[in-house]
């Protein structure tokens, strides 16, 4: 009798516990390793995060909360609301923007937010309105003006600028296309009691330890200041040994970073990389005239990175010409008469007219001279349909700009930034990931680097009438702009294009323009290794452009270049490079609050005669181990409960069954 109940117990637990889902059903002939189960069980999952930053009051950007990685189930944002349990939320870019704000205004519903998986989407820039997760006026506390409610980017969201303790990853196209062919696998063989769930390993360093801001972190070494290297350069060469008095200096500026949610997806087409696409344009059409030794006014051309978290490149470029660094070396800041900025210039394309917009401070003759020789450019350039304009007087000041810094610095400096816009950003993608090729006009930097290429012929010439055919003479190289907007704003060539390879050794394929961390002590020559792709092209490029034959005809690096005034191009594409007549220098860009001593970075006190530096958020970025994603399928833990209790249940019947048995055994050994 008792046999016969554990027998039918046991049947039944068997059966039972064979619906387990198989992970290896119909592929283990295939699994010859431990690596062929794990690629089995696990879809590793590719895209780009959002990482945590530091600064003097505390953090932004995302991180797991703790020294773990998360585990959670994923759930698509459409059923987020019958969640009740932390989980990974599957959401489209469009719906991206409602979720965050329902985080940020809703706690409860924040604490069931285990992580966020973005899907990417093509041509989506057509469908939306905009997206800016920066603020309505990016960087307003370096305003020079008290209107700082004022809305530049109206669109703008300020997300990125919050805190999030979770993982959040936009997904590659080939990552998302992994987790829908996993998804839709899982759930053709999908059981009640198993879930797809995503692990993130997006456990940073600041967390560990505890240090959530700059200056406990950079005290404990658990994070490194944002910077790396501008790049300056001059046109011709600047004599540094000659006896003759320095020309006064026209500055022409740009910028090469920009900023984004998700830190390896910082592309800025339109805001900044047009204008620095237009600078090297305006570059290369200058440097084949003759005569520009000749000209009155020295042209010199300076290309700032770190300018998106606190105009770190030129605040540190000024404090350099201060200290007469080797950085500078060759610069008076004295001598600076005009700073001309070259802003979002891509989008200045309106019903076949380019248009843009001259913004300045003040009514200087300077500034005045600048403002009209932009329309003398402009009307030497009238086949070419370009429209420029003074900015609208009703703007509180100039716009978010390098020339705050100058100006700051100087008052009485001239300056003037061209840009594609009035009064607000027409750029509706402003530090956003969707701010990429599609996003701007190759026409439209044409013609910015066309008119700023004339006009700082005409401001160096010193003369009132500078003859049309001199200025027919300076034409921008269109193929040129074609081939550095592919390099510098798609994967496709991206950095392997032929143009970036003529002169680097590009360490990736794909560009992002996100300033990074600055990883060694600031020198004015600092090793390549530390230094990103793209600041290492622009001085490769500016040093070639701008550089004058040598007088022998020893020209490799192999020995040396003979001299200050000489420096090696090309030297990372066969091992020898070029020695070349350039005055073209890198110029280390971070915080001027922060100071190298003994291997360790400092905070140094707010000085008041340094207003920018008092309100100087000093950006750090954590450092971090591993950073990761994949998917899998789990059992519920209601599930494996119930297994357990069957497991315990059929232990206690098989003791209570032997028991019996035993008992039964002895009793009918006794009767015989």
């Amino acid at each position: 009798m008792a046999l016969t109940v554990f027998s039918l117990f046991f049947f039944f637990f068997l059966s039972f516990t064979f619906h387990l889902p198989s992970c290896f059903s119909g592929q283990s002939s295939s699994m010859e390793s431990v690596p062929d189960l794990q690629n089995t069980m696990y879809a590793s999952i590719d895209g780009y995060p959002c990482v945590r930053l530091m600064n003097l009051s505390g953090t932004i950007g995302c991180s797991n909360p703790g020294r773990d990685k998360v585990v959670a189930p994923i759930v698509r944002f459409e059923n987020v609301d019958r969640i009740a349990e932390p989980s990974a939320v599957l959401v489209s870019l469009d719906e991206f923007p409602t979720l965050f704000t329902r985080i940020s205004d809703d706690s409860s519903f924040a604490s069931k937010v285990g992580g966020v998986l973005v899907e990417p989407s093509t041509d989506f820039q057509k469908k939306l309105k905009g997206f800016s997760p920066d603020q309505k006026f990016p960087q307003a506390q370096f305003a020079l003006y008290h209107n700082t409610s004022y809305e530049w980017n109206p669109i703008g969201s300020g997300i990125m600028w919050k805190s999030y303790n979770f993982p959040v990853f936009l997904l590659t196209e080939s990552g998302s296309k992994t987790l829908q062919e996993f998804v839709t696998k899982n759930e053709d063989t999908k059981k009640s009691y198993t879930s797809n769930v995503a692990e993130f390993d997006l456990v940073m360093q600041t967390v560990k330890s505890g240090t959530h801001d700059s200056e406990s972190c950079l005290k404990e070494e658990t994070c490194l200041p944002l910077g790396g290297y501008s790049v300056w350069s001059s046109l011709p060469p600047i004599n540094i040994s000659s006896l003759q008095r320095s020309k006064p200096i026209l500055l022409t500026v740009a910028s090469m970073d920009s900023a984004s949610f998700f830190r390896d997806k910082s592309l800025g087409a339109d805001s900044p990389i047009s204008g620095l696409i237009a600078l090297l344009a305006a570059v290369d059409a200058l440097s084949h005239l003759d005569g520009l030794g000749d000209l009155s006014k020295q042209l010199v051309f300076a290309v700032f990175t770190g300018e998106a978290w606190g105009y770190l490149g030129s605040r540190r470029f000024l404090v350099e010409l201060d200290m007469h660094s080797d950085a500078v070396h060759g610069l008076n800041q004295t001598l600076i008469e005009t700073v001309i900025e070259i802003g979002s210039v891509g989008k200045g394309l309106s019903q076949g007219v380019k248009n843009f917009f001259a913004h300045t401070k003040g009514d200087s003759s300077a500034t005045n001279q600048t403002v009209a020789a932009l329309k003398r450019a402009q009307e030497s350039l009238i086949s070419e349909n370009i429209k420029i304009a003074s900015a609208s007087a009703s703007n509180p000041g100039i716009p978010p700009s390098s020339l705050m810094s100058f100006l700051e610095k100087n008052p009485a400096i001239s300056g003037v930034v061209l840009e594609d816009f009035d009064s607000v950003f027409v750029n509706k993608f402003y530090h956003s990931h969707l701010d990429d090729l599609s996003n701007v006009n190759s026409s439209a930097v044409v013609a910015a680097a066309s008119l700023i290429a004339r006009t700082l012929y005409m401001l160096a010439s010193e003369t009132e009438d500078v003859q049309n055919s001199t200025l027919a003479a300076i034409n921008v190289n269109v193929s040129l702009v074609e081939q550095l907007l592919g390099c510098l704003l798609d994967c496709d060539p991206g950095l392997s294009c032929e143009l970036v390879k003529k002169y680097i050794s590009p360490m990736s394929t794909c560009p992002s323009h996100y300033v990074g961390v600055i990883l060694d002590e600031p020198s004015s020559a600092p090793y390549a290794g530390y230094i990103n792709d793209v600041p290492r092209f622009i001085w490769n490029f500016l040093a070639d452009r701008t550089s004058i034959p040598r007088e022998n005809n020893i020209s490799d690096c192999q020995h040396g270049c003979n001299g200050r005034d000489e420096v090696c191009v090309k030297a990372e594409t066969d091992g020898k490079g070029v020695c070349v007549l350039s005055t073209t220098r890198y110029v280390p860009a971070y915080s001027t609050r922060l100071k190298f001593e003994s291997g360790v970075w400092n905070v140094l006190p707010p000085n008041s005669s340094d207003k920018m530096g008092v309100v100087d958020p000093v950006w750090t970025e954590s450092n971090w181990n591993t950073i990761g994603m994949r998917v899998y399928t789990v059992q519920n833990a209601a599930y494996d409960r119930l297994v357990l209790f069957g497991g315990i249940t059929l232990t206690v019947f098989a003791y209570l069954a032997i028991a019996t048995a035993r008992a039964f055994f002895n009793k009918a050994m006794k009767r015989d």
